[in-house]
């Protein structure tokens, strides 16, 4: 019976839980696989947070919202010439039924100015905002990893990855 009361007690912590996750968290029509920041050291200001996308519908990713910096905006990383150039985008495209991948060396979310260090094995939360072809905007709250390889043990490599010399 005791047991039985713990469940039961339980599943309604849970329910009221669930019940107080905002309509919008629930609604985004974006699917978020592999999603992982990268540690950071005592005084590095910046650094980047990583995911695979996936929108039913088609969508934009139009911004990004973290309490642990001060900045967070998606980010392009690109080749121009010989020149690695890395610069905020306004949106960026989600066609229906493809997944576009953030990751180190292309479209990332940069988390700077950094209010604390992002110890490893910590997590980071993270607040994406889409927007669908009507314009209508939902957001979707994650509760990121942080670790110096992705999600799996992959090794993530530099932000140059694909950089040749």
């Amino acid at each position: 019976m005791k047991k039985l009361l713990h469940t039961t007690a339980l599943v309604s912590t849970l329910a009221a839980a669930l019940a107080s996750v905002p309509a919008w968290a629930q609604t985004a029509a974006v699917k978020v696989e592999g999603a992982w920041a990268r540690a950071s050291v005592q005084g590095q200001k910046g650094t980047g947070a990583f995911m695979r996308l996936t929108s039913k519908d088609g969508a934009r990713l139009v911004r990004a919202e973290s309490p642990a910096a001060g900045v967070t905006e998606v980010h392009e990383m690109k080749m121009e010439g010989d020149v690695m150039k890395m610069r905020a985008v306004p949106a960026l495209e989600l066609p229906a039924g493809k997944t576009v991948e953030l990751k180190p060396g292309g479209y990332h979310v940069m988390l700077l100015d950094l209010k604390a260090p992002l110890a490893k094995d910590s997590s980071v939360p993270i607040t994406l905002v889409f927007q669908d072809a009507k314009g209508a905007e939902s957001k979707l709250q994650l509760n990121v990893p942080v670790g110096t390889t992705p999600p799996g043990g992959a090794t993530a490599g530099s932000m140059m990855d694909g950089h040749k010399h």
